[in-house]
């Protein structure tokens, strides 16, 4: 699985620099986001309602947001 550390980016880059990661997986391959913005959680799951994409987990600890997305087939 890759991951990507985004911890202290804003609302939309890591939805955008995980969008752009997605692109070069394959269908049902798996990326970890870590991100720092509270409104992670949110901006993930309907960036994935919109896409098709799955939001595998969505979990937080310490201020960190770790999040699971599964690429679309």
């Amino acid at each position: 699985m890759q991951s990507l550390d985004l911890r202290g980016l804003r609302c939309p880059l890591p939805v955008l620099r995980t969008k752009k990661v997605l692109k070069s997986l394959a269908p049902g391959d798996e990326v970890e986001v870590l991100a720092t913005d509270p409104q992670a959680p949110k901006d993930f799951q309907a960036f994935c309602d919109t896409t098709g994409h799955a939001l595998v987990s969505s979990t937080e600890a310490d201020g960190v947001y770790r999040l699971v997305v599964r690429r679309a087939d």
